[in-house]
């Protein structure tokens, strides 16, 4: 079993160098097509899409904007000849500006239903504010459009974008280390970067402590999160934003940029909405880190820069054996062949352990080192909250299992709709039931042969059928989970970890269950109390992208795909991108299995190509033969993007 997932795997990254880093080069090479071999897949004889590379020089109003994208029905735009670039002028045509998507604090609306927000500061003696990010108010022309997700939809910023100094500079990047910066991008094209650096100054970060920071600015505004409000307004929910890292991770400069990136946006400038942690596994199970405070010291600060100390949370799986120990019996099939407490098959141990130890937050964001983001962090993170709170409950598991593609299904209203007729015709037999549950899921499903479970909440029972319900239970409920990738049904595809299952009996049929790759996600504190005390108590477990899908499945709590803006580098045609993810004719060409390569040229997928090599292409470096100042400035400039999530991103 090992060698067969050896070779699964070297093929995998094979393809990924060709859909991925392969993906820039092969374009410029020449038209002659007899130098380059045939695509492998389908969907690579879709036209390329460069317009995401068209920088500042080409800046437009949003009312000009014409996107790249013909959806494979036409030729793309037009690109810009030599002699259409030399034309164009040196700088940005646009001004940066101030990019504020935070509520008016000192409106009387906002005054009438919370208490006062007091701004918080980077040091203690209150002189030096938390900073602003800055956005061009446009885009480049021809910008190529998401191909699945809105931002519309969720209540994003579509209209201007952002570069990497107005995004990045005012964190220290793009000045130098006498100046209190990072050294980072100095060297790259950054004609008109003189009007981010002129309105926010160089912030001196030498010997910043974001821990500190943080609690400060907390306290000043502890009297908006306490639960018992006596002027009786409104409470703000309090959230962790959870990073996992580990020992011996290499913090380069542009790992510690976004980290600040994170802190600042989140939780300074929001008046401590948000606390931003570093969840640090220890790696060395012979290190006992609880035992001894100056052991837990000593490994922190040989293994995280000293301005992240305070915000750092050790761990290790040896504690997790002694948190959740064993015995873990009926594993169904450990595909990865490795310990139930390894953090490859039971990263959500440690969240679990982390959420009791910390009653003060509402909800925890599980967050990637790997993950990027190129807008900003506190109206993504928010608007997202907010958009699945409205969600109402009927069809969210069938709405959610899918692909939106706004550009064949329409709106989400349209969307939604269909889903619910599609859901009635569907014809489901007695043996798919009991293997990927009922269709439509309404309530707890826990109808289902198994070792025992703990018995769903009250409120999380429907209080009508499915049938008389108008959209209208669930509305207004915050989300116990929010993943950004859809909510399939394992039991449809040849997912590799679609069997680990561990803690039910195997003489009965597997339970069924769900699962959402790639572990970047938001949980509520009732989700992971409801895993904690299935974990410990019912010693059941299930692979980390499985587990939160399935307890929620399980227990009925709400959960919910949100359909963040995701990009392909080629010009798909939307029906047939449909029918490719939505309706795979067998379970091995599901998009989650071995038809994952239909994902590889995608922005945010757990192996894509295409997103590593945007983001860097962003930052102005090189990559597979194009990119890097020398490039941008003969070109059109650097590069602006609307607010993308990137992942992964393995290298800068």
């Amino acid at each position: 079993m090992a060698a067969v997932l050896g070779l699964l795997v070297a093929a995998i990254v094979g393809i990924t160098f060709l859909a991925g880093g392969g993906h820039q080069w092969r374009k410029h090479r020449g038209k002659d097509s007899r130098e380059d071999p045939p695509p492998p897949y389908p969907w690579m004889h879709y036209q390329r899409l460069d317009g995401y590379y068209n920088g500042v020089r080409t800046l437009v109003p949003y009312s000009q904007y014409e996107p790249e994208n013909r959806w494979n029905k036409s030729l793309p735009a037009e690109k810009l000849s030599l002699e259409e670039v030399a034309k164009l002028p040196t700088q940005p045509p646009l001004d940066p500006v101030p990019y504020n998507p935070y509520p008016d604090w000192k409106s009387a609306e906002y005054a009438h239903d919370h208490e006062a927000f007091h701004q918080c500061y980077l040091d203690v003696a209150e002189k030096t504010p938390a900073p602003e990010i800055y956005a061009y108010p446009g885009l480049p022309q021809n910008l190529s459009e998401p191909t699945y997700g809105s931002y519309n939809e969720l209540g994003l910023e579509e209209e201007m974008c952002f570069d990497r100094f107005g995004r990045l500079g005012p964190y220290g990047y793009g000045y130098n280390e006498s100046q209190g910066g990072l050294g980072v991008g100095n060297t790259s094209e950054r004609a008109g970067s003189d009007k981010v650096f002129k309105q926010a100054g160089y912030v001196n970060f030498t010997g910043m402590d974001w821990g500190s920071a943080q609690q400060r600015c907390r306290g000043k505004n502890e009297a908006r999160f306490t639960e018992q409000q006596a002027s009786g307004k409104q409470r703000i929910q309090r959230q962790a934003y959870v990073l996992r890292a580990w020992t011996g991770y290499t913090w380069t400069a542009h790992q510690v940029v976004t980290l600040r990136a994170m802190i600042n946006e989140l939780s300074l400038k929001s008046g401590g909405e948000y606390d931003v942690h570093l969840l640090l596994h220890v790696k060395n199970n012979s290190l006992p880190i609880w035992a001894s405070p100056a052991l837990y010291t000593s490994t922190l600060r040989e293994n995280v820069p000293e301005e992240f100390w305070n915000i750092t949370t050790l761990w290790s799986e040896q504690q997790m054996m002694l948190y959740y120990p064993e015995p873990f019996p009926d594993n169904f099939a450990n595909m990865a062949g490795s310990s139930v407490h390894g953090v490859y098959r039971s990263a959500h141990f440690a969240l679990q352990w982390f959420s009791q130890q910390h009653p003060e937050y509402d909800f925890f964001w599980n967050w990637e080192m790997d993950v990027r983001y190129s807008g900003h962090y506190y109206e993504f993170n928010t608007m997202v909250g907010e958009w699945a709170k409205k969600q109402p409950r009927k069809g969210i598991w069938e709405r959610s299992r899918r692909f939106w593609i706004p550009k064949f299904h329409g709106d989400y209203q349209k969307f939604t709709k269909f889903v619910e007729k599609e859901t009635e015709e569907k014809d489901i037999s007695e043996n798919d039931v009991a293997r990927s549950g009922p269709v439509p899921i309404w309530g707890p499903v826990q109808d289902f042969p198994n070792r025992g479970m703990l018995a769903p909440l009250n409120e999380t029972l429907p209080p009508t059928t499915y049938k008389a319900d108008n959209y209208t239970w669930g509305v207004g409920e915050d989300a116990d989970l929010i993943v950004f990738n859809p909510l399939f049904d394992p039991a449809l595809t040849n997912w590799v970890f679609s069997w680990d299952v561990t803690g039910y009996n195997r003489s009965l049929p597997i339970p069924p269950r769900r699962a959402a790759i790639i572990t970047v996600a938001r949980l509520s504190r009732r989700l992971l109390a409801t895993m904690h005390e299935e974990t410990w108590r019912m010693k059941h477990t299930m692979f980390p992208e499985m587990w939160p899908p399935a307890v929620c499945m399980h227990h009925g709590l709400k959960a919910v795909y949100a359909p963040h803006p995701v990009y392909m580098d080629r010009d798909w045609e939307v029906g047939h991108m449909d029918e490719v993810f939505n309706y795979p004719p067998e379970t091995w060409a599901s998009p989650f299995g071995w038809g994952e390569h239909n994902l590889l040229g995608s922005s945010f997928y757990y192996n894509s190509g295409f997103s590593g090599a945007l983001w860097r292409r962003w930052l102005g470096l090189w990559e597979n033969g194009e990119g890097g100042r020398e490039y941008e400035e003969r070109g059109t400039g650097r590069m602006c993007l609307r607010g993308t999530m990137h992942h992964p991103v393995k290298f800068e």
